[in-house]
């Protein structure tokens, strides 16, 4: 729901709930999902109450989860974290400055986003040229090399250790 609805807001988490009242000739249930201002579930009021919280305001920290830039389609999308600001007192945060924080956040995600491809990119390459030191020092050397020196197969994957088991013996 974050996805659709990136910035939620509640002024008062102790406020007595409104109830929604249907009309009975909509052929749909009412949907809410588009909400802004919303009362918190009963489990997330107590939690609220527990920090001494009373308002809340989350911004959701969205980037893109394949590897196109065009950030236009929603599935493509991921939620990534939520900036959550409390308050102690009711609080209700005008219009304006809603949007603007989820100006901020939309800045925030294509920024993130690059710096995680940024990084992708640099361990693919990393990866790419430790696959080829090993495959040199397989080619040139006994395949002891890939275990017993560096880089070693233990670069190419998160791994607490390897071994080589090669003509009858073993290379921790």
């Amino acid at each position: 729901l974050f996805k659709q609805n990136r910035v939620r807001m509640i002024v008062d988490c102790n406020a007595t709930s409104v109830r929604v009242i249907q009309d009975e000739r909509l052929m749909q249930p009412l949907c809410l999902v588009g909400s802004t201002l919303r009362a918190p579930h009963g489990c997330h009021a107590q939690y609220m109450a527990n920090m001494g919280s009373i308002a809340s305001l989350a911004l959701a920290v969205v980037i893109n989860s394949s590897g196109d830039d065009d950030g236009i389609n929603r599935n493509a999308m991921k939620l990534w974290g939520l900036v959550v600001c409390h308050h102690t007192s009711p609080r209700s945060i005008p219009f304006p400055l809603r949007y603007a924080c989820e100006f901020l956040m939309q800045a925030f995600g294509l920024q993130l986003n690059m710096e995680l491809q940024l990084a992708a990119q640099l361990s693919e390459k990393h990866i790419l040229r430790t696959q080829t030191l090993l495959c040199d020092m397989l080619l040139r050397e006994s395949p002891t090399g890939i275990v017993t020196q560096s880089p070693s197969i233990m670069d190419l994957v998160k791994c607490d250790g390897a071994a080589l088991y090669y003509q009858g013996k073993y290379w921790p």
